[in-house]
């Protein structure tokens, strides 16, 4: 059975070609600098034994735990991912309330100056706002603590690129695909960071059946 389009072809057509090319877009424009920043930030943290704490809401929540899969898998890493425990992040939402509940988690992980907090964010978190605060509480915990902060995200960084210690912003081409561009390339651009060959330390299955 032939399925009829739920759009006109002209504006689906349009659609797809739009899509594909703000991605090619945003890849020349990927700050280069800022990626080779963020694998010096990682050889650091590995190098002094601490641990990679991935923090995202939403879609940067489903990141977080794929990435700590990969970190810890293929890049001998002990990561975590506040996410990753929903009984213990869905008592602290309801005890406690959501704003703090992520920054409770670190706290009670012990997050010191010998870790990293990595943030997963299309805005990056805005206080000022309200926009992700839970995000935001991190950031300030991690700072206080004297923890590393790394981010990928998106339109102008927001509170994760004002105290990031290394960021990668994913550039903003068009308005209405900024939150599907910048969740796509933070997949690629964690993808690109674990299979570095500055942190790659497993094998990868497909890559290793001949």
């Amino acid at each position: 059975m032939k399925l009829e389009p739920t759009t006109d072809d002209g504006v689906a057509v349009k659609h797809i070609e739009e899509f594909l090319a703000d991605a090619g877009d945003v890849l020349e424009r990927l700050d280069r600098q800022a990626i080779h920043a963020v694998v010096a930030e990682l050889v650091a943290l590995r190098e002094r034994g601490g641990r990679l704490f991935f923090v995202g809401s939403g879609g940067g929540a489903g990141h977080a735990s794929h990435a700590v899969c990969d970190f810890r898998k293929l890049a001998g890493f002990e990561a975590y991912a506040p996410s990753d425990n929903v009984s213990e992040l869905t008592a602290r939402v309801n005890d406690e309330g959501w704003d703090t509940s992520y920054a409770e988690w670190l706290r009670g992980s012990r997050l010191n100056e010998s870790d990293l907090l990595f943030v997963l964010s299309v805005g990056g978190g805005d206080r000022e706002r309200g926009v992700s605060v839970n995000l935001v509480r991190c950031l300030e915990l991690a700072k206080s603590a004297g923890a590393r902060i790394c981010g990928i995200v998106g339109r102008d960084g927001g509170n994760t690129a004002e105290m990031a210690d290394a960021c990668i912003i994913v550039p903003s081409v068009r308005p209405e695909t900024v939150t599907a561009q910048t969740e796509s390339f933070q997949a690629l651009l964690w993808h690109l960071l674990v299979s570095h060959p500055d942190l790659l330390v497993g094998k990868m299955k497909w890559e290793s059946i001949g």
